[in-house]
C-alpha cells in the first residue's frame, strides 16, 4: 500500500503544474471579457460589471475539463420596486420555485431604469405593477449590447486581435455564450443577466445536516443576497450555481486534501472516463456535489488529512450515486442531477469501480510508472452494497460510507465510536438477504 502513496502525490503535482498556466489563461480571458461588460455598460447603465471574481478563478484552476463558465452580469434594479411572485409552489428539496419579478409602481425612478424593453406587461400584475421584468427580453437587450461592444472594442484596439468574434455569440434561453482566446486556450462564457434580491433560501437555513464546513460561512452565504437568473422566457430562479460556488470556496479554508481530491477526481474523469473529453459524461459540476456531500459525511478533519483516503471519500460517495442512480442536488436533495444528464449510467459505473479498485493505471503519467500495480482492492457483489440507499435512506450516514472505506481498504480511522458504529452497519450488511456483500 506504502508505494501508492508517492503515485497520487506525483498525479496532484502534475495537475497543480498545469493549475497556474490555467489561472494565467483564465485571467487573459477574463479581462477580455471584463472589457467588454464595461463598454455594455457605457452604453446601458442598467447593466452592471461584477468584478469579484476570484472564487471563480479559483474554480477554473482546479478543473482539467474545459466546460462552459459562467459570468453573471447584474440588472441594476431598486430592490423597494420589485415584487417577487412565486409561479406555483415547489416542494421542500425539490428545487426553488420559479417566480416573476414584478416592478412595482412605487420606488425610485422605476420608469427610467426599467423601460419597455425589458418590461413584459399582463393585466395578471394588478394596479400596483408596471410590468414584469422578462428574461426573453433581457437577454434580446443584453445581446445587441455585446454584439456593438465586440465591434467597438475590436476596432478601437481594446483587445488583443483575434480575442474575439461578435459571430461565436449564441442566444440560449437562459443565457448568451461567447468564446473568448486567451492565446492557445479559447473559453467559453455562459453571460447570465442577473438581478440581486434580498431573498432567505429556505433550503439553506433549515438545512440541519451541512457539518464539515467552516464555522460561520453558512451563515455568512446564508446572508448575502440572493442571485435570481432566468429559468424560462418569463420567469426567474434562486440560483444555486452562486450559492455552491461560495460552499467551495468556503471548504477551501480548510486544512486537508479536500479540493486535492475533487481535481484528481476531475483530472481521471477528463482523460479516462470521458475519454479526454470526447465523450459524455460527467461534469465538475457533477464532481463538486459530489465533494459538498462528502464534506457533510465525513466531517472530521482526519478524513482529509491523507491524499488517498480523501479521493477515496470522494469516490465512495460517486459510486453509490451511480449504483442508485441518484446524485442529489445539495441544496434540494430532491431533486436528482443524474435524472436528466443522458448518461449510460452503468457503463459510467463499471469506468468509476474499475479505477476504484485499481487506479494505479489510470495515475500512470510517465514510462516510469509502468510496474505492475497490485491486485484489485475488491471483489465481486459491491454493487449490491452500494444500492442500499435506494431502498433505505437511513443509509446516507457516515456509518455506512465507512463501511464502504473498509471495502477499498483505506477506513484508517482510530474514533471508537465510528469503527462501533462501522461495525454494527456491516453486521447488517453481512446478512441481508441471508448473503454477504
Amino acid at each position: 500500500m506504502a508505494v501508492q502513496v508517492p503515485l497520487w502525490h506525483h498525479y496532484l503535482q502534475a495537475i497543480r503544474s498545469r493549475g497556474a498556466r490555467r489561472a494565467q489563461d483564465f485571467q487573459r480571458a477574463e479581462n477580455v471579457l471584463l472589457t467588454v461588460l464595461e463598454h455594455v455598460h457605457r452604453q446601458d447603465p442598467r447593466f452592471l460589471v461584477d468584478y469579484s471574481r476570484d472564487l471563480e478563478a479559483f474554480q477554473f484552476a482546479l478543473r482539467t475539463s474545459e466546460e462552459p463558465l459562467h459570468v453573471e452580469v447584474p440588472l441594476r434594479a431598486d430592490a423597494d420596486a420589485l415584487l417577487i411572485e412565486e409561479v406555483g409552489a415547489a416542494e421542500a428539496g425539490d428545487g426553488p420555485a420559479p417566480c416573476r419579478l414584478g416592478v412595482s409602481r412605487e420606488g425610485a425612478r422605476p420608469e427610467r431604469r426599467m423601460a419597455d424593453d425589458v418590461l413584459s406587461v399582463s393585466s395578471e400584475g394588478g394596479a400596483g405593477c408596471r410590468g414584469h421584468i422578462a428574461p426573453s427580453k433581457v437577454l434580446r437587450v443584453l445581446k445587441d449590447l455585446l454584439v456593438a461592444a465586440v465591434v467597438h472594442c475590436r476596432h478601437q484596439g481594446l483587445v488583443t486581435p483575434g480575442s474575439l468574434n461578435a459571430d461565436s455569440l449564441e442566444e440560449k434561453e437562459s443565457h448568451l455564450s461567447l468564446l473568448v482566446s486567451s492565446g492557445w486556450r479559447t473559453i467559453r462564457f455562459n453571460i447570465v443577466p442577473m438581478v440581486w434580491r434580498k431573498l432567505g433560501v429556505p433550503a439553506l437555513e433549515r438545512a440541519q445536516w451541512m457539518h464539515g464546513f467552516p464555522e460561520g460561512s453558512l451563515k455568512r452565504i446564508i446572508s448575502q443576497e440572493a442571485a435570481l437568473v432566468p429559468a424560462s422566457a418569463q420567469h426567474w430562479r434562486v440560483s444555486t450555481d452562486y450559492l455552491l460556488t461560495r460552499l467551495l470556496g468556503a471548504l477551501g479554508s480548510l486544512p486537508g486534501h479536500r479540493l486535492d481530491g475533487l481535481s484528481i477526481l476531475d483530472r481521471v474523469n477528463h482523460e479516462s472516463w470521458r475519454d479526454g473529453g470526447q465523450s459524455p459524461g460527467l461534469t465538475f459540476s457533477h464532481l463538486k456535489t459530489v465533494l459538498l456531500w462528502a464534506s457533510t459525511l465525513f466531517p472530521a478533519p482526519e478524513d482529509w488529512a491523507e491524499l488517498q483516503g480523501a479521493v477515496y471519500r470522494l469516490l465512495v460517495v460517486l459510486l453509490c450515486c451511480l449504483a442508485t442512480g441518484n446524485l442529489p442536488h445539495f441544496v434540494y436533495p430532491k431533486r436528482n442531477l443524474l435524472s436528466d444528464a443522458g448518461l449510460d449510467l452503468n457503463a459510467l459505473y463499471q469506468r468509476v469501480e474499475r479505477f476504484a479498485s485499481q487506479p494505479e493505471a489510470s495515475l500512470r503519467i510517465h514510462v516510469t510508472h509502468l510496474s505492475r500495480g497490485p491486485p484489485p482492492r475488491i471483489g465481486n457483489g459491491v454493487k449490491a452494497l452500494l444500492q442500499l440507499p435506494a431502498s433505505d435512506p437511513a443509509y446516507w450516514a457516515t456509518a455506512y460510507f465507512d463501511v464502504l472505506l473498509d471495502k477499498f481498504q483505506v477506513f484508517n480511522i482510530q474514533d471508537e465510536d465510528r469503527i462501533s458504529a462501522m461495525q454494527s452497519i456491516f453486521r447488517k450488511t453481512k446478512t441481508l438477504d441471508g448473503e454477504e456483500c
